[in-house]
């Protein structure tokens, strides 16, 4: 998690973490990269094993760039050198087989010849690393920050499109359980509508994975300009959401092409929606208790009784 308007360059910017991080390291620093050297960051993505075993001048080719590029992507993540990368790219590969005690293909993306078993397998590991790296990363002073500004809120604000519009709705029933005023807006239109009644002592929170989609960026941005406290869900702390945000959530799901945004990314997200409810709800333990009792009784009566 990033905390403030800006600062989010920084999360990649600085000395190079250890090998268990680099993967995710790239994954974040992609999107500011110039696109030759997002095509370095695609090649290291698409298979770690295999770039750690290879030249630097076999990347480049891998990559349909030159070898100055690839130290350039070096420098771009903090590592000096092209030997200090597939050091760090090792070390992963070595982190994941032995988080997943068993062969290589856990960690990787569905294939055409997978059993159901094997989908199951890899489907389950890679949602549970998704969840594991987000805790990891995740900074409680940030989440913090998110808390006492939702707790405060006249008024939330809620945007949100495709994927992230569900985890949007997700939010918003759970604040509105507990008694805040909170709106969902999944439409552009109305989304950029209803940021022209916000204001100082509301809260705007935008999501979205790439951080890059412009009907959720927009109305953030608005709302922003308008002195509302804004918070970002991103993947991508360098990302468009991020410089718009005031506070900045940052997930860490990995994408492959079977385990795309509406997936792997979801999870993620819902699992930081989960901590920002239960953390703001803490703040009024006694009466938030008292309102999820009697929103759960006022739907209890609606199940099916046997006969």
């Amino acid at each position: 998690m990033s905390r403030h308007r800006g600062e989010a360059a920084g999360a990649v910017t600085g000395g190079a973490g250890g090998g268990a991080e680099v993967l995710n390291r790239v994954r974040v620093a992609r999107p500011a990269l110039p696109p030759s050297e997002q095509r370095v960051a695609d090649a290291v993505i698409s298979d770690p094993a295999l770039c750690a075993e290879s030249s630097i001048a076999a990347l480049a080719d891998r990559a349909q760039t030159s070898t100055a590029t690839v130290l350039r992507f070096c420098r771009s993540l903090g590592y000096a050198s092209y030997p200090q990368l597939k050091l760090n790219l090792a070390a992963a590969v070595a982190h994941e087989l032995a988080v997943a005690g068993e062969a290589p293909s856990v960690g990787s993306d569905i294939s055409a010849g997978d059993s159901v078993e094997q989908i199951i397998r890899k489907v389950i590991y890679n949602d549970v690393r998704v969840l594991e790296e987000t805790a990891r990363n995740a900074d409680p002073a940030v989440l913090e920050e998110a808390v006492d500004a939702v707790s405060a809120a006249r008024r939330i604000d809620i945007f949100g499109v495709g994927a992230s519009a569900f985890v949007g709705q997700d939010l918003h029933q759970k604040l509105h359980r507990i008694g805040f005023t909170v709106f969902v807006w999944t439409d552009v239109h109305a989304a950029l509508t209803a940021t022209a009644l916000i204001g100082p002592g509301d809260v705007a929170i935008g999501i979205s994975h790439s951080g890059e989609t412009e009907d959720t960026v927009d109305p953030l941005i608005d709302a922003g300009d308008r002195g509302a406290h804004t918070i970002a869900l991103t993947n991508y702390p360098r990302s468009a959401i991020a410089r718009a945000a005031q506070t900045v959530l940052t997930t860490c799901a990995r994408e492959t092409p079977f385990r795309s945004g509406a997936t792997a990314s979801r999870i993620a997200q819902l699992a930081l929606v989960d901590c920002l409810f239960v953390a703001v709800a803490q703040r009024s333990f006694d009466s938030a208790t008292a309102a999820l009792q009697e929103t759960y009784s006022s739907v209890r009566k609606r199940r099916r009784r046997r006969s």
